[in-house]
């Protein structure tokens, strides 16, 4: 399990709480995500999100800002400055990985693991998560080609949980609809990725 709970995990749990009243949590976009580094958090979620931006560092900048604004539901430009106080993919995810390292430093007494284990990367599976990314094809091609670039640079599990982020937000806002066949296909990758009951069903609600 990689979750205390089940749910979503690393920058992809951190884009879920970015909805359109993310700004109730700070006014700032590194001010709402130290809200939910709350001193209480499963110090190994602040080590998954840590992961996570590492790993979309290896990205052009461009490219984890499609990703980023696939995956969220803010109503003000993300990555203008402005009242997000972000300028670029490649700042956000720097911006990341020090919260994150600055939540650990305060916690330098709690036991945590190093790193995610090698297994749930899902190497072996790259080509199965790219072939879902070719059969989400209500998402825009720009967003396509950053997963297939999320595959092949960084790795098929975040590539996935990136995936499965767009589906929901842009599923829901176009109206899209999943095949029962393809939700299967969804659900069945999740278990082979060793993920919690409540990852993948983000999006049975699109299921026709």
């Amino acid at each position: 399990m990689r979750s205390v709970d089940d749910s979503d995990f690393g920058v992809t749990w951190l884009m879920s709480t970015f909805h359109q009243d993310w700004t109730h949590n700070g006014p700032t976009a590194a001010e709402a995500v130290g809200y939910h580094f709350w001193d209480g958090l499963d110090p190994e979620s602040v080590v998954e999100v840590r992961r996570d931006a590492a790993l979309l560092l290896r990205l052009p900048s461009a490219t984890i800002e499609v990703l980023w604004l696939a995956g969220t539901e803010t109503a003000v430009p993300f990555f203008s400055g402005g009242r997000t106080g972000v300028t670029s993919g490649t700042g956000w995810m720097q911006t990341l990985t020090g919260l994150c390292d600055t939540w650990l430093s305060r916690h330098a007494g709690v036991e945590v693991a190093a790193a995610v284990p090698a297994e749930w990367d899902g190497v072996e599976l790259a080509d199965t998560v790219l072939a879902e990314i070719s059969a989400a094809d209500f998402l825009p091609d720009e967003v396509g080609r950053a997963l297939t670039e999320c595959v092949r640079r960084c790795t098929p599990d975040l590539a996935f949980r990136l995936l499965l982020r767009a589906m929901e937000e842009i599923g829901s806002t176009s109206g899209a609809r999943l095949s029962p066949e393809h939700y299967a296909r969804l659900t069945a990758l999740g278990s082979e990725l060793r993920y919690g009951e409540f990852v993948v069903p983000q999006v049975q609600h699109l299921v026709a």
